[in-house]
């Protein structure tokens, strides 16, 4: 479902996003597989912004975000799955628009 079709208003500086697809099982760099279910730490999850509120500042509809999924409430819209969080929850930024602000730091 596109951002601009979403049946919701998000309020504040709530931010609603879509989980990637990827985040089950993923591939080390020498090519060994790793279960969605392995344990390896806290592991931090990539989203993509769907939705955000009046208040939010630093993140646009169509970002990545950087995020802990322990820190999270589910809501279901339609059938998919979205994750509410507060913009202060994320820990990073990843979208093409930064790298033209010229803004210096790591680059994710």
């Amino acid at each position: 479902m596109s951002a601009d079709k979403l049946p919701i208003q998000m309020l504040h500086d709530r931010v609603l996003v879509s989980i990637d697809s990827e985040a089950g099982e993923r591939r080390s760099s020498a090519g060994i597989v790793i279960p969605a279910t392995a344990k390896m730490g806290k592991r931090l999850d990539w989203a993509e912004v769907v939705a955000v509120g009046a208040h939010v500042r630093a993140v646009q509809i169509g970002d990545r975000v950087l995020f802990d999924p322990e820190e999270r409430s589910e809501v279901e819209l339609h059938g998919t799955a979205y994750v509410l969080m507060r913009e202060r929850d994320i820990h990073a930024v990843a979208a093409e628009r930064l790298e033209d602000a010229g803004a210096t730091g790591l680059y994710l």
